[in-house]
């Protein structure tokens, strides 16, 4: 069977809507098949994208027109065959797919979980050596009584992050300090590289002297040394395995005259609901454009070019600094209010430096619309917002045409603020009053149009910890059969927060500083594999709960335990082996009166026994792990004691409570083998080792669900413009939004910017437009 044809390159296709960027999609796929056993390769940022995306493609074809067979865009009827991944995979499958499986791990050595164990093991001889203990007295300073290693641990971990970002978008700076040349290159260093040579930069950045670049700060002198101990600890065959290096291996093999087509790469890539992406993923995708047909859509909320457009403090700064010295000429402020449209301005920097990137890796316009003319669309696809009658379309219709904020007034009507309801702003004086006043416009907005869905309505929050208590409060207070009830689900929340499975996990990881109380372990016995691991019916349950409060348990497994808390009255009184031996005692001997200062519980007798025998089995077994985490261990030890753990407690049964321990097995192990490839045999504390293994389950990639045909409650992140006929924002608070977060004090990209480099607070920004 022929293959069709697909027929390579590197187009960007820009537009201000995602629903016409999903229907050209379509309308692509439609028109360029791909064969019937080949999967479409969609790269895509976030989980909501990729599901939002998966429904629109499979959505039912509209009909233009009975006598033309054409389609107006929705979907493809089916959504089969579809491999959605995250940029950072893709692109490593892409380095091994060109350079060979045989030169390119699977895992890298230098990806931040193994970095995080291979400096932890690192850094303490580093401090101590005599040779190099001058250069890290920053981190000595930092190490200094630290006998938990937990801030050893939180240092690895943070260097391990700032290395990994090193190699993504500092990528020339590793190459230096690799060769021995400790300085900073600045982004004017790389030069400007052309697309159809993507490695020119590369070369022109090894071509320059030695002294070229600052110089590193004195306090920072460490990190081109930690850098090349790492690469002498991977060993010389490994050293080249890091990201830097096998991203300029790969651009050389993509550019070289005689390279043929690899067999692993796919005919289509299609990206997706990305507003931001660094440097050297762009490079991936431009040189993977030589052999593969890459379609990047990508929301622009702007027609015209507004990469050079600068906020108008910004450009006031500039233009006195440009006048300093020329004290006759006028710096001409009276231009100031003819600048380009202000949000776009100030709050677009994220967006303005990425289409500015992308205009170096755009194809000839010409040849690209030539391609999409055949199915009816253009390379811009740019919708006016008409008639633009409401606050919001004027606004959305301003920053489309790059409308300076002077010609605002006389360009539009004027809409009485009383009336419109596209932009409204509430002021609230706690979290709690603003989850009350959204659930009462809810109320209205959907008494007044019937139209309206739960599912239609997205609701965005800064930090989703803080606002599910108030929002589990608010619409979790009304029955179904209520009107008042608005269906809803949070996305986005840690799976400790909502997995009992994992909080018992989690307090069981935390016993050497746990009270035991009665509260404490009762909640153990709710979760279900632990119920059937001691053979606990749920309705035994009250039963339980009457012996405990009769026997005068409080707190506490015995005087041991408690006196590991540091408690000066560490008697055996209330604690849990106490209520046990009351129990006990009553049941062998029934109401026969005190024995060895021992009052005996005589409600329990017959087959109350076998009840008695499997409350009695989880304090013993809660007794042996506590005795089990207590002290550190080297990592294989602790892998034995913590599979022993889950195998006391639970039993892995065919349900979601199976799935979650089959996983905590898999991260185990996983956390197992990064530690023997790191050569990293200390002894751990339980705090470094449980912190690590239950971290693993917070980040679910694209798996976490998004939409459940409810009101969608989700944390405000970067490229998730999803299109909903609502949205509302909660906590849009000075302070909390934009966030803040400081780079560390080491971080040397903090103070030399360059465009495509994430900022969290600029992501807040631009992701503000977006919704």
């Amino acid at each position: 069977m022929p293959q069709p044809d697909i027929a390579p390159g590197f187009i960007v296709i820009h537009g201000n809507q995602s629903e016409t960027l999903r229907d050209l999609i379509c309308d692509w796929m439609r028109a360029h098949p791909l064969a019937p056993l080949e999967n479409e390769v969609i790269l895509v940022q976030s989980n909501g994208i990729a599901q939002w995306l998966t429904l629109s493609l499979a959505a039912d074809p509209v009909p233009v027109d009975a006598g033309r067979p054409a389609f107006d865009g929705r979907g493809l009827g089916i959504a089969a065959a579809i491999d959605l991944q995250l940029p950072s995979r893709f692109i490593w499958q892409a380095y091994r797919a060109v350079l060979g499986e045989d030169q390119v791990p699977e895992r890298s050595p230098f990806g931040k979980d193994l970095l995080t164990w291979r400096l932890m093991r690192l850094l303490p001889a580093l401090v101590a050596r005599p040779q190099t203990q001058a250069v890290f007295e920053p981190l000595r300073r930092f190490l200094e009584e630290d006998p938990q290693l937990r801030r050893l641990h939180q240092l690895a971990a943070q260097l391990a992050d700032l290395f990994d970002q090193y190699q993504v978008y500092r990528a020339d700076w590793l190459e230096d300090w690799a060769h021995g040349h400790d300085r900073l290159r600045d982004s004017h260093g790389l030069g400007r590289g052309n697309i159809k040579t993507p490695n020119a930069m590369e070369t022109q950045a090894r071509s320059l002297p030695d002294q070229a670049g600052k110089p590193l700060p004195e306090d920072a002198r460490w990190q081109p040394l930690l850098w090349r101990e790492l690469l002498a600890d991977v060993g010389p065959g490994a050293a080249g395995d890091n990201r830097a290096t096998i991203h300029q291996r790969f651009i050389d093999a993509c550019t070289s005259p005689d390279a043929e087509r690899p067999a692993g790469l796919p005919r289509r890539v299609v990206v997706f609901g990305i507003s931001a992406m660094p440097r050297q993923a762009l490079e991936v995708l431009s040189a993977l454009g030589r052999w593969c047909q890459v379609l990047m859509c990508v929301q622009n909320p702007c027609r015209h070019y507004w990469g050079d457009i600068v906020p108008e403090r910004e450009w006031l700064a500039g233009l006195r600094r440009r006048h300093a010295h020329r004290p006759g000429v006028d710096p001409a402020l009276s231009h100031l209010a003819a600048h380009g449209q202000p949000l776009l301005a100030a709050w677009g920097r994220q967006g303005r430096d990425f289409i500015g990137l992308l205009t170096q890796y755009d194809e000839e316009q010409g040849a690209a619309e030539t391609r999409l003319l055949a199915i009816d669309r253009r390379a811009d696809i740019f919708i006016d917002h008409e008639p633009a009658d409401t606050l919001l379309l004027q606004l959305q219709q301003d920053i489309l045409d790059l409308a300076p904020l002077a010609e605002t007034r006389s360009r539009w009507p004027a809409v009485d603020p009383r009336r419109d309801r596209s932009i409204r702003f509430q002021i609230c004086h706690s979290a709690q009053r603003e989850v009350e006043v959204l659930h009462d416009q809810l109320l209205a907005a959907f008494a007044a149009d019937p139209t309206l869905q739960p599912r239609d309505v997205i609701v965005m929050v800064p930090d989703i910890a803080t606002y599910a208590p108030h929002i589990q409060a608010v619409f979790g207070l009304y029955p179904p059969q209520d009107p008042r009830f608005i269906p809803f689900s949070m996305a986005d929340q840690q799976s400790r927060s909502h997995e009992p499975l994992l909080a018992a996990v989690e307090f069981l990881l935390d016993l050497p500083q746990a009270r035991l109380s009665v509260s404490e372990v009762l909640d153990l016995l709710e979760v279900s594999s632990l119920q059937q691991r001691f053979g606990i019916e749920a309705e035994q349950l009250p039963q339980l709960r009457g012996w405990i409060e009769k026997s005068g348990i409080r707190w506490g497994l015995d005087p041991a335990q408690r006196q590991s808390l540091e408690l000066d009255d560490a008697v055996a009184q209330n604690s849990w082996w106490f209520g046990l031996q009351r129990m006990l005692l009553g049941y062998v001997a029934g109401h026969t009166g005190t024995w060895s200062d021992i009052e005996p519980l005589d409600e329990i007798s017959g087959l109350d026994g076998e009840l008695l025998g499997r409350l009695l089995a989880l304090v013993r077994a809660l007794q042996d792990t506590w005795q089990d985490v207590r002290n550190p261990a080297t990592p294989q030890e602790w892998g034995v004691r913590l599979q022993a753990m889950l195998d006391r407690f639970f039993v892995a049964d065919e349900g979601r409570e199976g799935i979650l321990l089959m996983r905590l097995s898999e991260s185990l192990q996983q956390w197992l083998d990064d530690c023997a490839e790191a050569q990293m045999d200390l002894p751990l504390p339980l705090s470094v080792v449980r912190e690590h293994w239950l971290a693993s389950f917070d980040d679910e990639g694209l798996g976490r669900r998004f939409f459940a045909g409810a009101v969608t409650f989700a944390t405000l992140m970067p490229m998730r413009a999803i299109p909903f006929r609502h949205v509302c924002l909660l906590g849009m608070n000075d302070g909390d939004f934009p966030r803040s977060r400081q780079p560390a004090d080491f971080d040397l990209m903090g103070n030399d910017y360059r465009p495509g480099d994430r900022s969290r607070r600029e992501d807040d920004r631009y992701l503000f437009l977006e919704a």
